[in-house]
């Protein structure tokens, strides 16, 4: 995420989802549903109670994270517990989540990803990805046969030659485009009504 700030890059790319179960469901509090005031070091719940622990440590991954606990006391007497929280009877809501400007690009680039523009500007790079993966298998590019930048060149010029010329034939013969691949699990789904 640093390549945008440093670089001024623009990454083009889907965003995982939220994996919470709240947000699978359809139902419940994820993440998004609390106000977080990153100064102060506060959350906010749907309930409107606050955290009373915020401790800035390692994620299981070592990527920085901010751990966020509620307190127990208010948690058990809540309305909105069972839309909260799948702890135990005992537990109270703990929050995980990266430092704020990590989570705030993650949350603009989810937003992003529904919109027209990104659509656009992510067809122009899965074209691009396929043309990167045909070089790949046909003309065996992840490793140069030749020592040398003149030599590595040629290979590079002749390659590019090559697959201009299997897709003119391709298109000639009417071959049409190949859809994008999927895995033999996803090919199971029903599909749509």
């Amino acid at each position: 995420m640093s390549s945008q700030h440093d670089y001024q890059l623009d990454l083009v790319g889907p965003v995982p989802a939220n994996s919470q179960w709240q947000a699978q469901a359809g139902q419940g509090f994820s993440l998004s549903d609390f106000q977080i005031d990153w100064q102060q070091q506060r959350v906010y719940c749907p309930a409107g109670q606050q955290n009373s622990t915020w401790r800035v440590g390692q994620d299981g991954a070592g990527h920085p994270a901010v751990f966020v606990r509620f307190p127990k006391q208010q948690c058990l007497v809540c309305p909105l517990r069972t839309k909260c929280t799948r702890s135990h009877k005992t537990g109270a809501r703990a929050l995980t989540f990266k430092p704020q400007q990590d989570f705030q690009m993650l949350q603009a680039a989810r937003v992003r990803q529904h919109t027209q523009e990104f659509r656009d500007a992510y067809a122009t790079r899965a074209g691009i990805e396929g043309t990167v993966s045909q070089a790949l298998r046909v003309c065996g590019l992840r490793q140069c046969r030749y020592l040398g930048l003149a030599k590595a060149h040629l290979q590079h010029v002749l390659s590019a030659l090559a697959l201009n010329v299997l897709r003119a034939v391709a298109w000639l013969d009417g071959v049409p485009l190949a859809r994008t691949r999927q895995s033999r699990f996803a090919r199971l789904a029903p599909a749509p009504a």
